[in-house]
């Protein structure tokens, strides 16, 4: 690819995503909704403008090395308050890692056809809830705790695990891997590896920033992070692929965790920076999307998805739930929010590519199975989030209070509003 072709790519994908986020703003739809509708605009299913495999190998470490800061920044705002939140969200997230990985894997075989095998990197790919979507879904919809701190420290537990996991299934599928046993002890050795080497480093960058004073360049805090994080990433991918993800979300969590490391003036800037890569990441991995590959899904793919979406999830939250102080509401809102994300799209789109070279049968199928998974879970559970939690009364007491007043102020005069201002 030329430098003048993949500069326009990087131009049309960042245009779109932010003329997607400009839309949102304007409309009050969910964001990544349209993001995702921009990419499939302008990729292979629409315009054909972005084709995100001319990167080449490129790709991967761009979309690694963004995600990272996405994780990073779910990192450091990980908050766990109380017990109950913690419990909540530990039992979720193992009893989903079970009930999930089994009912993924016979959903793909019986419904959507995929082999055995394959449906089994399949399960593990699609296990987490992307922290890519479900975090600009919360805090756009400002939901009343606890949920918001559930649903953002569920997907940052699995996302990690899913995207091991799916790696050594996968190496185990085309024979880099022989047995169980080799499985088992290569995904302790990555999480637990990324995990330690995360948490170190947090502590040395946080170590740096508190020697740093708070008053004369924010820049200087922001430059040395995202240095620390990227040089992070690259050595945990070199030593044990996959482990940065889990390290990145250390990281974040030990600087989070710090004292005076100026973490909430940090965090604005890593916010910031974790919605530009939300807003060129979700149309550059929606543009891979093929028609092709979904249409010969049919309605088993489509089955597939809803039976995980109706079912599977609802059942694995209701189970995980049982004798913890969580109201049915709230437990119902839990069981219907579980859209995937970019981890989940870069994911599947590599590791097609790696079956098909290893002449694997079903890796079209898988890829377009994943990314059937990612249109109707971020399309579906995207456009009814707010509404669903508006209905059930879980929007927190701000956004409840805000909401009525622009009711009452457009059922009233200028004269009544004001004296219903005044006398509140």
């Amino acid at each position: 690819m030329t430098p003048e072709r993949l500069g326009l790519l990087w131009g049309i994908t960042v245009f779109v995503g932010a003329g997607a986020r400009l839309l949102a703003a304007l409309t009050g739809l969910p964001g990544v909704v349209l993001l995702l509708l921009s990419g499939l605009f302008i990729g292979r299913s629409g315009l054909g403008l972005v084709e995100p495999l001319d990167l080449g190998q490129g790709l991967e470490t761009i979309v690694g090395l963004l995600v990272s800061l996405v994780l990073f920044d779910g990192g450091l705002n990980l908050r766990l308050p109380g017990d109950t939140i913690k419990a909540t969200v530990l039992r979720i997230s193992l009893i989903r890692l079970v009930v999930s990985l089994a009912a993924g894997l016979l959903a793909a075989h019986w419904l959507a056809g995929l082999g055995w095998s394959v449906a089994a990197v399949y399960s593990a790919i699609i296990l987490a809830t992307g922290p890519t979507v479900v975090t600009p879904l919360v805090q756009q919809i400002r939901l009343a705790p606890p949920l918001g701190d559930v649903l953002e420290a569920e997907g940052l537990f699995l996302e990690p695990v899913g995207a091991v996991l799916a790696l050594l299934l996968l190496e185990l599928l085309v024979g880099d891997l022989h047995g169980w046993r080799e499985l088992a002890l290569g995904l302790f050795a990555r999480l637990g590896g990324g995990v330690v080497i995360g948490a170190f480093a947090g502590w040395v960058l946080s170590e740096g920033l508190k020697r740093i004073r708070p008053d004369p360049s924010v820049g200087l805090r922001l430059q040395l992070t995202l240095g620390v994080l990227f040089l992070l990433y690259g050595i945990c991918e070199w030593i044990l692929p996959e482990s940065g993800l889990p390290a990145s979300v250390a990281a974040g969590f030990v600087v989070g965790r710090r004292p005076a490391t100026e973490a909430n003036q940090l965090d604005q800037l890593i916010r910031e920076l974790a919605q530009l890569a939300i807003t060129m990441l979700f149309p550059l991995l929606a543009a891979d999307v093929s028609w092709s590959e979904l249409s010969p899904l049919g309605w088993g793919g489509i089955t597939c998805v809803l039976a995980l979406m109706l079912i599977v999830r609802p059942c694995a939250v209701t189970v995980a739930t049982i004798g913890l102080p969580l109201d049915v509401k709230q437990r119902l809102f839990l069981g219907w929010l579980a859209p995937r994300g970019i981890v989940t799209a870069a994911v599947a789109s590599l590791f097609s590519i790696r079956l098909e070279q290893a002449g694997v049968l079903g890796a079209g199928r898988l890829q377009g199975l994943v990314f059937l998974t990612i249109l109707m879970t971020v399309g579906i559970q995207g456009l009814t989030a707010q509404p669903l939690a508006k209905v059930l009364g879980l929007l927190s007491p701000q956004e409840q209070a805000h909401k009525s007043n622009e009711s009452s102020q457009s059922k009233t005069s200028p004269d009544s509003a004001s004296v219903l201002t005044d006398s509140g």
